[in-house]
């Protein structure tokens, strides 16, 4: 049994087809701080995960993944009220055809008064997932938003776990590719004469 000790003391349970079962994720937090952690576990009939090549990665920084860096759009800001960072934003207008929302969560979990204006302690959950691989590959962002109270200002952290198989991750790495191309791609100018 997983032991969380006083960091983190709540959790919220999602249940994700997967292949030809289950994943059960947990997404673990303290109702007064940005601090995410997953939990992962499987639930399949037959162990075939190894045959497909699952892999399973946690991003502290969503924007170190490929996924989203391909293909999310995120925000951040920083000044005194407001701290952002790696905020999801979007999916990127051009790969609106091949990313479908599995998902979009939200859990207020406290309520906050600040010199008469209502704010929220916030997790919301977004799941993503590639249109070629709806059963194979999944991409789960957790946000969390936190007020601290004493100082009047919010604070909002992202991180995410991808769960994929070997096929998946190919198809991944071929858009990852194809971006990193197109934006070193200089575009011709044509010169009249």
């Amino acid at each position: 049994m997983l032991t969380l000790g006083k960091s983190l003391n709540r959790s919220y349970n999602l249940r994700i087809p997967f292949l030809n079962g289950y994943y059960d994720v947990n997404i673990f937090f303290n109702k007064k701080s940005t601090f995410l952690l997953f939990g992962i576990s499987p639930d399949f009939k037959d162990d075939n995960r190894t045959q497909y090549g699952v892999k399973i990665n946690m991003f502290k920084n969503i924007q170190s993944s490929k996924f989203s860096e391909t293909f999310l759009t995120t925000h951040n800001y920083k000044g005194s009220k407001l701290d952002i960072v790696n905020q999801f934003e979007s999916i990127k207008p051009e790969y609106e055809s091949h990313i479908n929302f599995l998902f979009n969560e939200s859990i207020n979990l406290s309520k906050v008064d600040i010199e008469g204006k209502t704010f929220y302690d916030t997790l919301l959950i977004y799941g993503l997932t590639l249109e070629a691989y709806l059963n194979e590959f999944i991409f789960i962002i957790a946000e969390k938003q936190n007020i601290i109270q004493r100082l009047n200002k919010k604070i909002v952290r992202t991180t995410a776990i991808q769960i994929a198989n070997s096929n998946s991750i190919g198809l991944l790495n071929d858009f990852y590719e194809e971006n990193k191309l197109n934006k070193n791609i200089i575009p011709n100018l044509e010169i009249e004469e």
